[in-house]
């Protein structure tokens, strides 16, 4: 029996998910020894998904993580519309939690290539 299309998309659509899920756990493990504590991992909100939510101090930081197999893909990766999407997703996220309604928030990225050392960019964007 062979297998058709359709199955090889899933497999691929399974094999990015974990790659996925390592690279999140690789930005976190990053954040974490940065002194961040990670408040939410892959929250969902019914305008989207955040990947990390980290605290330090005052500021609540709302983490993008991109793996790619380039440095270079994975910097362009994050498109505007994917940050306004964020932005939206974070408003909400905090809408819903009173603590965090004074707190300072900040968008970063954390790009993940094989080979290298993740790259934290902090305040990557403003909405």
């Amino acid at each position: 029996m062979t297998k058709g299309p359709q199955s090889a998309r899933a497999a691929r659509g399974r094999a990015a998910h974990a790659s996925g899920l390592r690279a999140e756990g690789i930005a976190a493990l990053l954040l974490r020894l940065k002194f961040y504590r990670i408040v939410g991992r892959r929250v969902k909100t019914r305008l989207g998904e955040i990947d990390l939510i980290a605290r330090r101090g005052r500021t609540l930081v709302f983490v993008e993580v991109k793996a790619r197999g380039d440095f270079t893909l994975a910097a362009e990766a994050l498109q505007s519309r994917q940050q306004a999407r964020l932005a939206r997703a974070a408003e909400l996220f905090v809408a819903g939690r009173p603590e965090y309604a004074h707190f300072d928030m900040r968008f970063d990225v954390v790009l993940v290539t094989p080979r290298r050392m993740p790259h934290h960019l902090r305040d990557a964007w403003h909405p």
